[in-house]
């Protein structure tokens, strides 16, 4: 799932300290995880079972530790998708991934604006359009089951979930690590989160 590095390089420059867990046992303490993916629900979900990640996983996100997902990450947080039927995903959001429609350019790729709900721990307390607009690469959409999961909405042909959580379980279908200073901003409110959780700075 290749955009660990970029996303880590990303988290590292606003301060926050980094371990890359070979093997669950690696994360235990951590106080936050980060699921970045590119590639195949199927083929994913398959390396996260294989590396004993999924029961892991869904223990953190049990015990109210932020588990943020990126992009192919944020999609393994729902149920199922449409790209690898019979695959389960994690279960931490409910609803489905649904392929984008075919009636549109797919993967769909380029800079978006975002229309974040009220209160969400991924929106900007202010600033135009362009500290709003993310980098999306992606062929698949989430669709979560309960509307109050949805974080943010973007538009492609029609409007996509650009972000879902639910407790402290949430993720982005964009890239922050590509999206210059708005994704790094995004970053850094999450991390703010974080560490309000713990009481103490990232």
């Amino acid at each position: 799932m290749s955009n660990l590095r970029s996303a880590g390089k990303a988290l590292e420059r606003l301060g926050a300290r980094l371990r890359v867990a070979a093997r669950p046992s690696e994360a235990e303490g951590a106080d936050a995880v980060v699921l970045p993916g590119v590639g195949r629900f199927g083929a994913a979900m398959e390396r996260l079972e294989a590396h004993g990640f999924t029961g892991m996983l869904r223990e953190v996100a049990g015990d109210g530790t932020p588990v943020l997902g990126i992009c192919l990450g944020l999609q393994l947080l729902f149920d199922e998708s449409e790209e690898s039927p019979g695959v389960a995903g994690l279960g931490l959001i409910p609803g489905t991934v649904q392929r984008l429609r075919t009636d549109l350019k797919v993967p769909h790729i380029g800079w978006r604006e975002v229309d974040w709900r009220e209160g969400a721990i991924f929106a900007p307390s202010g600033g135009g359009p362009a500290g709003r607009t993310y980098y999306f690469v992606h062929s698949y959409g989430c669709a979560p089951a309960d509307d109050d999961d949805v974080l943010g909405m973007a538009d492609h042909g029609g409007a996509f979930v650009a972000a879902a959580g639910r407790g402290a379980v949430a993720g982005v279908q964009f890239h922050p690590e590509k999206s210059s200073t708005a994704g790094l901003a995004l970053l850094a409110r999450w991390l703010g989160g974080v560490a309000a959780r713990q009481g103490a700075p990232a």
